[in-house]
């Protein structure tokens, strides 16, 4: 698996297949200065070499992993918009309504924050 088309097609479920389509392709057309890649089987967006925002699926939700220090930045809208969060991710449950404005906020951020960051990860 090399694109995150890849990625999406592999998925046996239409409806859910659709909703990963849609956040990917939201970023990717915001965001078109970042990189798509797939590392470890999960697609991801890093900028100049850097880790900016990563996506795992699972039977139940969709996983988003912008790094534990922006989660820790956005715990509090996290939890307004009701999702689980983890110590690494941020869970989207299958059928709650993907808040996009947060997601491109927690990129935004990481986008900032790690514009002179020479490392993949923080």
């Amino acid at each position: 698996m090399n694109t995150h088309m890849e990625f999406i097609d592999q998925i046996d479920e239409l409806d859910k297949r659709d909703r990963v389509r849609i956040i990917l392709d939201h970023i990717k057309g915001k965001y078109p200065q970042l990189k798509e890649e797939i590392k470890w089987n999960q697609p991801m967006f890093s900028d100049h070499g850097t880790y900016i925002i990563g996506f795992s699926i699972s039977k139940g939700h969709i996983s988003l992993s912008p790094e534990a220090h922006t989660l820790d930045i956005f715990d509090e809208e996290i939890k307004k918009s009701g999702y689980e969060r983890t110590k690494m991710t941020m869970k989207i449950k299958w059928k709650e309504k993907v808040d996009l404005d947060l997601i491109d906020r927690m990129i935004d951020y990481n986008i900032e924050d790690k514009k002179d960051m020479t490392r993949f990860w923080r």
